[in-house]
């Protein structure tokens, strides 16, 4: 299987997109931001439509749409968390803006960029070059770097704002710069797992650790560990079945992973309740 560049190459994107989505996942999940990310997600698929209808690379459009509109989320949510208005209105703009691109690429293309669509939605890991493997590995790598060097704070602030403000620690920009983090992995990520299912990956390894244990240090490590696991097995399920997507096995293995953590957390938890 290895003898094949390409899938060198997904590994290696695939290893560090997976440390990153299960890194800010547990973050995401702790903080009850899902669905910033599944928002995030949303603007990560217009910015890889807008990059075909300018005729710019199709990362800088990722990037770009997706970071702006992350750290345009923080400004107006409060304390720089997306609540729900927040999160409805960037919805709402961001389709509309989609569909309006989409009819732009379609009638100057003829229907035939449609490949772009498809690819911005479910991913093409496979796909992926040798330099664009490893730009994705550096970036998810300093993504998960990042997180690591703020989790303390970051983790204060989440649990007692207030407590954390006290003390002296920036909860705004905090809160702004994770928002940030959350863009930067879902941009990287669209790519490897495409926009429709890269919150499978951002929440189900994640939620899988918050049922396996309280230690958020233990949660941190546990979260990126199934997120790699769940890319691993999905990449060789789909390269031994050829017919299987390879965001499709990375999601469903990941989506197993929460059933069967949900499943032995409740086992768990009956006989204390005895």
């Amino acid at each position: 299987m290895f003898a094949h560049e390409f899938v060198r190459n997904a590994y290696l994107a695939g290893t560090f997109i997976a440390l990153a989505c299960g890194s800010v996942g547990w973050f995401v999940v702790l903080r009850g931001q899902l669905f910033a990310g599944d928002a995030l997600s949303h603007v990560a698929f217009v910015g890889a439509i807008a990059a075909a209808v300018f005729a710019v690379n199709e990362q800088v459009g990722l990037f770009a749409v997706t970071l702006a509109v992350g750290a345009g989320m923080a400004a107006l949510g409060r304390r720089a968390q997306a609540d729900d208005v927040v999160i409805g209105i960037v919805f709402a703009w961001i389709l509309g803006i989609g569909l309006l691109l989409i009819t732009v690429l379609a009638t100057s293309s003829g229907g035939g960029n449609g490949i772009t669509a498809v690819n911005a939605l479910f991913g093409s890991i496979y796909a992926l070059s040798a330099g664009a493997s490893s730009v994705a590995a550096v970036i998810a790598a300093a993504v998960t770097a990042a997180v690591v060097v703020v989790f303390r704070p970051l983790l204060l602030s989440t649990l007692d704002s207030e407590l954390a403000g006290a003390r002296g620690v920036p909860v705004r920009a905090l809160g702004a710069g994770f928002l940030v983090l959350v863009a930067a992995v879902t941009a990287e990520s669209t790519e490897a797992v495409g926009a429709l299912l890269l919150l499978g990956l951002l929440s189900a390894p994640a939620g899988a650790a918050h049922r396996m244990t309280a230690n958020p240090y233990r949660g941190l490590a546990l979260s990126a560990g199934l997120a790699v696991v769940a890319m691993w097995g999905g990449l060789a399920l789909s390269y031994g079945i050829p017919s299987l997507p390879a965001s499709s096995a990375i999601i469903g293995l990941a989506a197993a992973i929460y059933a069967i953590a949900a499943v032995v957390g409740r086992r768990g938890r009956a006989p204390r309740r005895a």
